[in-house]
């Protein structure tokens, strides 16, 4: 896909995430990696009102090079191209099931949300770890990101939010969507006993879609 179309593409996502309510006003942000660097939403946009021709375009080392300026938080997209080679785009949301989760205090920390279904591992992967809070903004989350990345396609922001990432744009806003869902689940089940998948079944679906 031409830079183009990948400008068209992430705007049109962006549109869905926030009719959908994924995110509001301005919070979120959506990063997709080119040949020789990055395009990112502009600081204080909108997911629902990007200008294709205004997105940020970054070179290899993140130095902004055109468009408006990018998102503040540019440091936690730079933390999960760096922590995972695969990552073709990143996706953080305010979403609402999500950020919930990452606000309860009685969650495991290394993987807060169990394995409901198999779309949320086949999309979201074995593990999520929770990162510890810093405030919105603060690049001393970076290191926190990273080292939680290295071993998760996704994590969740204390009292913040999701950060996914996915191999292509589109593969990393379903992961993001999905996460939501498994959230969502969650929430209404973890007063109830469950039937969780089990590590057998993880394996298999992980050997059968990656």
């Amino acid at each position: 896909m031409n830079e183009a179309a990948t400008r068209e593409l992430l705007v049109t996502l962006a549109a869905s995430l926030f009719a959908r309510g994924f995110s509001v006003g301005s919070a979120g942000n959506i990063s997709v990696r080119l040949a020789d660097g990055f395009l990112i939403t502009p600081t204080n946009s909108s997911l629902g009102r990007l200008d294709p021709a205004r997105l940020a375009r970054l070179d290899a080392a993140f130095r902004p090079i055109d468009g408006d300026p990018p998102s503040k938080e540019v440091f936690m997209h730079r933390a999960f191209y760096a922590a995972r080679a695969e990552a073709g785009a990143v996706v953080h949301l305010h979403s609402t099931m999500a950020t919930a989760v990452a606000c309860l205090p009685d969650v495991d920390a290394a993987n807060p949300i169990p394995p409901l279904t198999p779309y949320f591992v086949m999309r979201v992967g074995r593990t999520m770890p929770v990162v510890p809070y810093y405030r919105p903004g603060d690049p001393a989350m970076e290191p926190a990101i990273h080292a939680a990345a290295t071993g998760a396609r996704a994590v969740l922001l204390a009292n913040h939010g999701p950060v996914v990432s996915g191999k292509t744009l589109t593969d990393a806003v379903y992961a993001a969507e999905e996460l939501e869902e498994a959230a969502k689940l969650y929430l209404l089940l973890r007063r109830e006993t469950s039937r969780l998948l089990t590590p057998p079944q993880v394996d298999d679906l992980l050997r059968a879609f990656g």
